[in-house]
């Protein structure tokens, strides 16, 4: 494709991005579909420039009114994914020079808004928590997530799905934490490989696999994943249980569950019963009241932990739709408390780095229900053979209570999780 017409597919997609309708990543796979002719390598170019715009976004606005031209081509300018002598030779000889003194600008001359391109409200909780590790979250934000693999420990070993993702050309790691993750470099196409096909491996952030590992489900148990959404973590809890006993995956968008139903043909899983609820106090939920063994919450959140992919949600969220948040929250973590049969496990878990949607939800249940004991996630992971488990961990007055992961210290999505025993 000719630089100059990339460059102004680039300045269209971002305009549409940056008006907010709706999330980021549907935008440009709304944008793909209609230009069928845009190939692989124009693909990459057009989300990554998106996306570094949207991670920028506040530099960018700053810099951006000293060039000339419509605002989403200086933008889409100023974000390009590419080599630079590829866009140059798509500029005016006003843009290159407006370009260049772009580029001269040192970053430690900048403002501190125009470094860490977060809102205002974001950025006071998060240096509360993290003091000096408050740049090293802002630098990994900036950058694009790895691509994370679980591998069906159903039906597949880690080494051997490796090695056989290695022979189609993709090199992959075992993830440091989770025992079924596999990292790989790029965005290979995986919907192509028999690995991806045969439902070897699903994509999964090691983190949101580390929640699954939590729950520690059991053959033969009645276990609910209350928010199951797309199934992510269902489809891991499913192998966990090596198929056997009911597993329940509740969510109120019938929507997302049908993404579901490919993913759990392809998982070989026979024990998986999603179901669509009308909300956390359905009949459903009523009928199986003191009878589950064990209850994951992935409640939903502002989804702030996950940034490096969603970087447009720094954007769309307020404090204000997180208030409305926080009390859905603590109604689902009540509602779904009910399922729990003595003896039986809860875990709260959230893609979220506030602690008003974590550790304030997790600390207030706790002191509603005196029924439930906290049990502190660092010896649970231990016992789960995961490596260095009090690393991923924040403590309350008991030390490391919670499970909580970062971008920065653990190159996973920020997650949290608290779990529960029922006495």
């Amino acid at each position: 494709m000719h630089p100059r017409a990339l460059l102004d597919s680039c300045a269209e997609l971002v305009g549409l991005a940056l008006k907010f309708d709706h999330p980021a990543d549907q935008v440009v796979s709304r944008y793909f579909r209609e230009h069928r002719e845009l190939g692989p390598r124009e693909r990459a170019t057009l989300a990554e420039t998106v996306y570094t715009v949207l991670r920028k976004k506040l530099l960018f606005d700053h810099m951006s009114p000293s060039g000339s031209g419509p605002k989403e081509r200086r933008m889409a300018i100023l974000g390009f994914h590419g080599p630079r002598d590829f866009l140059k030779s798509a500029l005016s000889d006003i843009e290159k020079r407006w370009l260049d003194q772009c580029d001269a600008v040192k970053s430690e001359d900048l403002l501190e808004r125009h470094r860490h391109n977060l809102p205002e409200w974001l950025v006071a909780p998060l240096k509360a928590q993290l003091g000096e590790g408050f740049w090293p979250l802002v630098q990994s934000l900036q950058q694009p997530a790895p691509l994370d693999l679980r591998v069906n420990a159903l039906t597949d070993k880690r080494p051997d799905v490796q090695k056989e993702l290695g022979l189609a050309g993709i090199p992959a790691a075992p993830t440091p934490f989770s025992p079924w993750g596999l990292r790989v470099d790029g965005k290979p196409a995986l919907a192509r490989l028999d690995a991806f096909a045969r439902g070897a491996v699903e994509v999964q952030d090691e983190g949101s696999q580390l929640l699954a590992l939590l729950l520690d489900a059991k053959r033969g148990e009645m276990v609910v994943d209350f928010c199951a959404g797309a199934g992510g973590k269902t489809l891991a809890i499913g192998a966990t249980m090596r198929n056997t006993g009911r597993l329940y995956a509740f969510d109120t968008s019938a929507h997302r569950l049908d993404a579901l139903k490919p993913r759990l043909a392809r998982s070989k899983l026979s024990n998986v019963h999603p179901a669509a609820i009308a909300h956390e106090r359905d009949e459903r939920i009523k009928r199986l009241a003191g009878k589950i063994d064990r209850v994951l919450v992935d409640a939903p959140c502002s989804g702030l932990g996950t940034l490096r992919r969603n970087p447009d949600l720094k954007w769309r969220q307020s404090p204000k739709a997180i208030e409305e948040l926080i009390a859905k929250q603590a109604a689902i973590l009540q509602s779904a408390a009910r399922l729990v049969k003595p003896g039986g496990r809860l875990v709260y878990a959230t893609c979220s780095v506030l602690p008003e949607e974590n550790e304030a939800i997790a600390e207030a249940f706790g002191a509603a229900h005196p029924d439930f004991e906290v049990l502190d996630v660092a010896p649970l992971l231990g016992a789960l053979k995961v490596a260095g488990p009090e690393n991923l961990c924040a403590g309350g007055d008991a030390g490391a209570r919670y499970l909580r992961l970062w971008p920065h210290r653990h190159s996973t999505d920020g997650f949290f999780a608290a779990v529960w025993q029922k006495k």
